[in-house]
């Protein structure tokens, strides 16, 4: 790729992106830029994150023609390394650059976009830090740590005119779609309540106190958290139950099924008005300390309640609308309804056609070269996200709260306010 070539085309989408977050619509952009008299095809990209989820999402940018991996970040020098070596065996070359901060990676010129699949605790951070930079974002789910932090990511993708494509990839998948469009066009009546069924947490973090692994910056792994002992049980994949660093089953999950439920709901911009956290139990041993069981009922202005409980017993695994005619169910590999004849069902050209995606990172990448909104763009997904917050901070004060999702405040109780945020431990500090 040409580097006269690859700074044209760059240039080129940052001016229409900062015009058309002026303007406030979408920018149509010619074809002699994006088509095959292009300057260049190819959307250039830095991985920040390359565990569990990081790693996935690089094989789909990897698999992506239009795309080229430029360099992979993690403070984590084995997992950079690994990337490394897997990107530049895709390539068959030795260009691609690995980093342990990822401010070195975002402050090159030569990349349009970051895939960011850190712990949840650091993705307000660097999706904030890569925005000002002028790097558009896939950034894996929940949207944020808290409340505060996702309004803040908002508005700085919003600020600097970039695209953000949230990974809650269960819109671009399966019958995910078709079972909120058939809710949305009223195929069971009137809606009156949804149940949210997620995994069940459970206890542990037992293991010993000991020094990090060589080649882990466990401090800079920490970053805006509290410093807390290393344990093989805090880090990795297990920082997810902790409440510092992720949100447990509940905050893991609530960017899938939680977010279908709002698109089903036709709620994706605004939330509950109502929580009340009927079940909250938590680990008594160990350092995970995410809750394991509970049930939060979340009430919306229209009355609709939402029940966001762990599966079990007849709270099935994904989301579940009930209406006055029926209900329709969906989860991964299951879709079913009251009427087996609804799941037939077409829904026509004049109803409402609900965004369509058969791939995720494709979406993004469509996006990015046509500076259009993606499935899951920065609104939407704080939105999803937000309703998990709100029931983590009901269950933690253990009373019904009333919420404004006009201001995102809640109402008469400045102890629950409080908690819509995290204080950060120095020096990252969130500054749009």
């Amino acid at each position: 790729m040409k580097a006269n070539a690859m700074l044209n085309r760059r240039h080129f989408l940052k001016g229409v992106a900062a015009a058309g977050a002026v303007a406030g619509f979408p920018v149509i952009i010619p074809s002699t830029v994006l088509g095959a008299e292009a300057p260049s095809r190819k959307i250039t990209v830095g991985a920040v994150g390359l565990g569990g989820m990081g790693s996935g999402n690089l094989g789909g940018f990897l698999g992506d023609s239009r795309c080229r991996v430029l360099a992979v970040c993690d403070v984590d020098r084995q997992h950079a390394q690994e990337a490394q070596r897997r990107v530049n065996q895709q390539y068959n070359s030795q260009d691609c650059a690995a980093y342990k901060d990822f401010r070195e990676l975002i402050a090159r010129d030569d990349i349009d976009a970051i895939s960011l699949a850190t712990p949840d605790h650091w993705h307000a951070i660097v999706a904030i830090t890569a925005a000002k930079a002028g790097k558009d974002v896939y950034g894996e789910k929940p949207f944020s740590h808290d409340l505060l932090e996702g309004r803040a990511m908002v508005k700085a993708l919003s600020q600097y005119g970039r695209v953000w494509q949230t990974g809650s990839w269960q819109r671009s998948t399966g019958d995910f779609r078709a079972a909120c469009e058939l809710v949305r066009n009223g195929r069971i009546g009137k809606l009156h309540t949804v149940e949210v069924g997620l995994p069940t947490g459970g206890p542990g973090g037992n293991a010993p106190f000991t020094d990090p692994p060589p080649g882990f910056d466990y401090d800079f792994w920490c970053g805006p958290s509290p410093w807390a002992p290393y344990s093989s049980d805090r880090t990795h994949w297990n920082w997810r139950w902790q409440m510092d660093y992720g949100g447990g089953q509940l905050m893991d999950w609530v960017g899938h099924h939680g977010d279908i439920a709002q698109w089903g709901l036709g709620t994706e911009h605004t939330g509950p008005v109502e929580l009340n956290p009927v079940v909250a139990e938590f680990p008594k041993t160990g350092i995970w300390d995410a809750a394991m069981r509970y049930r939060i009922e979340c009430t919306y202005a229209n009355g609709v309640k939402m029940i966001v409980q762990n599966a079990e017993g007849n709270h099935r695994m994904g989301a579940k609308w009930i209406g006055t005619e029926g209900w329709v169910w969906v989860d991964r590999g299951g879709f079913d309804a009251s009427s087996k004849s609804l799941l037939k069902e077409k829904i026509r050209p004049d109803e409402i056609n609900l965004y369509r995606s058969d791939n995720h990172i494709g979406n993004f990448v469509d996006c990015v070269l046509s500076r259009r909104l993606t499935i899951t763009p920065a609104e939407v997904a704080h939105r999803s996200a937000s309703v998990g917050h709100l029931c983590v901070i009901a269950m933690n004060v253990g009373r019904k709260l009333r919420w404004n999702p006009e201001t995102e405040e809640f109402l008469g109780d400045a102890a629950a306010n409080a908690l819509r945020g995290r204080a950060k431990r120095e020096p990252w500090n969130i500054i749009i």
